[in-house]
């Protein structure tokens, strides 16, 4: 076995999270920024918002209403800061630097690319809370996936995993929802904001993994505190 099929052997995991979890979502954010920039209409954006709009009724507006608000910043920064808070009781440094770099991170890129885009927000009908800023990407998509991505990150070798997994999927994809439902994001505003924060998150991870797994043998993880 020479040394490019071994090295090839020992590093297949993480090449195949760099393409499933970094190149692909990368490519697709691209491709939607691209069109962005080139005020290309996405044919699949107004269908799904008339779509979602015509189911709506009382009890939606309300469930719709508390998901958007449940994923907005003002609710998950002091749950950021709570987990930062954790992380560093329990000496995780290195850990609570991801966080930080994973959460705050896809928050500064969120604001970076809403005024390089510039793109304005859907208006097809008067929403429950209209919004003023740009909208592309998604700040409640982005957030909630960098969230819910960066804590299957750091309980991925813990029993935990694929129940905050589960949960923080339904999550996401109902406060992605939250925002077409109310008409404040185009669904190309959402895609984008999930795949820009699935490519930092994983690409963070990835760099992360090499001190993570030393941490893990000499029994001082995150994911051994959850065990």
């Amino acid at each position: 076995m020479n040394h490019s099929e071994t090295w090839l052997r020992r590093h297949y995991l993480k090449l195949l999270i760099l393409f499933g979890g970094v190149l692909l979502p990368l490519y697709l954010f691209g491709t939607l920024a691209e069109d962005v920039v080139e005020k290309e209409i996405f044919l699949f954006d107004k269908p799904i918002l008339l779509f979602v709009h015509s189911h709506a009724n009382a009890m939606l507006d309300a469930a719709m209403v508390f998901f958007t608000r449940a994923g907005s910043a003002a609710a998950l920064a002091p749950f950021d800061v709570l987990v930062f808070l954790y992380l560093l009781r329990r000496r995780n440094r290195m850990q609570a630097a991801f966080w930080v770099l994973a959460v705050g991170g896809a928050a500064l890129l969120n604001m970076l690319a809403k005024h390089v885009f510039a793109r304005g927000r859907p208006d097809f009908w008067i929403s429950l809370l209209p919004e003023t800023t740009f909208s592309f990407p998604s700040g409640h998509a982005m957030h909630s996936m960098a969230v819910v991505a960066a804590l299957v990150a750091l309980t991925w070798h813990s029993r935990w995993r694929w129940l905050v997994a589960l949960i923080g999927v339904c999550f996401v994809f109902l406060v992605g929802l939250s925002r077409i439902y109310l008409g404040v994001h185009f669904p190309s505003d959402i895609l984008a904001g999930w795949t820009a924060s699935l490519t930092w998150v994983i690409g963070l991870s990835v760099l992360f993994k090499d001190v993570w797994q030393q941490r893990r043998r000499t029994g001082t993880s995150v994911a051994a505190k959850f065990d």
